[in-house]
């Protein structure tokens, strides 16, 4: 099908076949043809990098406050409503502020600093245990397990009571998608409750014997900064976001990663002879591959794209994957180069919104590819790699892999 016709027929609640798989030729097309469109249900796409740009600097024009779209999608006092009504990312001031600045707190460069010691340990472990398979699954013998331990670590948790935590954060992102089935929302809804309820007790164990606020995040979270504190709700519903949002992006960077490094073995050689682009590369990653595909806005009042008004209270959805491609901000934007720069892409969103743990995931992110790669130069990937099969989020299920 030809690129107009592309851009004329997508429907984000009726993707084409292979979409998740492949959804870059549409985002072309979106981004040539239709830069502003406009689906039946009254919501609109954006895909160019100078809109976004301009959506994420204006959080008074352009807000994240999802109440109306989350009530209509999932019901009011249900636990996903509740969840994703009460976190960050979908706030706007003040509850927006006070919880970012609380966040900031215990995200500091100094904080995550500290953190590198034991991440090269954890890091190492886990190459050993892959040398000892010789055939592994990338995604759940390594990428998955470094961010699950490392904000574990962040929330002092027993090592023993980690096992739930990635099923519960697949399922509750998953009910992020545009469609859901019956089973994806009650396993969203399921997973909250759970989540909750082990952060309940945990949040009361602490009480009794708070840790170090410098290095335990859920101690610093429930101290709160500047005289301000949150409600056991904020806390609760904040604690599951920051351990959601840090696990499943920071598992698709450096599982795509490991596929395109393997895709291209030219860039791959480079990075091995050159280590200060390692961290480029994990910049490059981000752009051509955004963990996060997708993002939400609705508009306050009305505003104007590519000659066509929107009325306030418009849906927008924010294609950052279309976005991160844009030939107008991106020279040959669609090859991989792990020394692009500049490279400004919105892989972590942008203004107010920017991610809190960006400076975390990239650390996380170099470290992990770097040592990998050190180990193991000639690792190879395997027939059966399964991409996650979502829209929002883009990442690998499985990527099998011989490593000698």
């Amino acid at each position: 099908m030809e690129a107009a016709a592309l851009a004329a027929t997508f429907d984000i609640q009726n993707p084409p076949p292979g979409f998740a798989e492949d959804p870059f030729p549409v985002y072309a097309a979106l981004r040539e043809h239709a830069p502003l469109k406009r689906f039946a249900d009254g919501s609109v796409m954006l895909s160019r990098w100078a809109d976004l740009d301009r959506v994420y600097r204006d959080a008074g024009l352009f807000s994240s406050d999802k109440k109306r779209e989350f009530g209509e999608k999932y019901g009011e006092a249900t636990p996903l409503f509740r969840h994703h009504t009460t976190s960050l990312v979908f706030n706007d001031p003040p509850l927006h502020t006070r919880v970012r600045r609380i966040m900031v707190g215990a995200m500091t460069p100094r904080a995550v600093a500290a953190m590198e010691p034991a991440l090269v340990v954890l890091v190492d472990r886990l190459l050993d245990g892959l040398a000892a398979k010789g055939e592994a699954d990338l995604i759940e013998d390594f990428a998955a397990a470094i961010p699950i331990e490392v904000i574990g670590n962040l929330f002092a948790m027993p090592h023993e009571e980690r096992g739930p935590l990635r099923d519960w954060s697949l399922a509750i992102l998953g009910a992020l998608e545009p469609v859901l089935t019956p089973e994806q929302e009650a396993r969203g809804h399921e997973a909250v409750t759970a989540f909750t309820a082990y952060l309940r007790d945990l949040a009361a164990s602490r009480r009794a014997r708070p840790g170090d606020p410098e290095t335990d995040v859920l101690t610093r979270l429930m101290a709160g900064e500047r005289g301000e504190a949150l409600s056991e709700e904020e806390l609760l519903q904040n604690c599951v976001f920051i351990l959601n949002a840090g696990h499943e992006t920071t598992t698709n960077l450096i599982g795509n990663a490991l596929q395109l490094l393997h895709e291209h073995p030219d860039e791959a050689r480079r990075l091995r002879e050159t280590p200060a682009l390692l961290a480029p590369m994990v910049e490059e990653v981000l752009r051509l591959q955004s963990s996060n595909q997708l993002g939400n806005r609705i508009t306050t009042g009305e505003a104007e794209f590519h000659g066509e008004r929107l009325a306030s209270g418009t849906r927008i959805h924010l294609c950052i994957a279309a976005a991160n491609r844009d030939p107008r901000q991106f020279p040959d934007p669609e090859r991989f180069d792990v020394g692009r720069s500049p490279n400004r892409h919105l892989g972590f969103g942008g203004g107010p919104h920017t991610c809190v743990g960006f400076t975390l995931a990239r650390m996380e992110g170099r470290i992990a590819i770097g040592r990998f790669l050190e180990r193991f130069p000639d690792y190879r990937l395997l027939p059966g790699a399964k991409r996650g099969g979502r829209i929002r989020f883009r990442g690998f299920a499985s990527l099998p892999a011989r490593l000698a």
